[in-house]
């Protein structure tokens, strides 16, 4: 165990921050795009854009963020059922390239997101009818309750975990401690 003591967030912060995006990238945005509208019914906020390394305030934008080898993208702006944003990236110069293995968990870094639909049977099929994979059976987080987790993947190579319910409400419900 770790000698790390851990404080509530509220002792330093007069409210919780909250999450405003998340980023993929992907070798192919427009497949990509309609696959997470289509399929997962994400809201498109802004459509696919062109990024270039330029003088032009985003060039040099993204320049900053992306270094000296970046040259050119391609990003579109969507977001989930609770106005949190989906970032899709398509790398055009330098090329991405696809990962051999996109499940690298035993490197550090975000790995996956997680989405929240109660009814994870019927997601999880219209996941894996559209390209995907089930990486994991269904589970029960807890057994005897209603808590459910699965593991599954894009056609991008993504991952994308579901759960039954919202995130707080499992791991602070009474019910779930055993």
């Amino acid at each position: 165990m770790s000698s790390i003591s851990y404080k509530p967030s509220y002792q330093h912060h007069q409210y919780p921050i909250t999450i405003n995006h998340v980023a993929v990238s992907v070798l192919d945005l427009d497949k990509a795009v309609k696959w997470y509208t289509e399929v997962l019914g994400f809201n498109l906020v802004k459509p696919p854009m062109e990024g270039i390394a330029d003088d032009s305030y985003l060039g040099k934008l993204f320049q900053d963020i992306f270094g000296k080898r970046f040259k050119k993208l391609k990003l579109a702006h969507l977001s989930f059922g609770n106005q949190v944003g989906l970032e899709v990236f398509e790398f055009i110069d330098p090329k991405e390239e696809k990962r051999q293995n996109n499940f690298e968990y035993w490197k550090t870094g975000f790995f996956h997101i997680c989405l929240t639909d109660p009814n994870i049977e019927e997601l999880t099929k219209r996941i894996v009818d559209n390209g995907g994979k089930q990486r994991s059976k269904i589970w029960e987080l807890t057994p005897e309750k209603p808590f459910k987790v699965v593991s599954c993947e894009d056609p991008f190579g993504n991952i994308i975990d579901i759960y039954t319910h919202s995130y707080e409400f499992i791991w602070r419900s009474e019910e779930y401690h055993s």
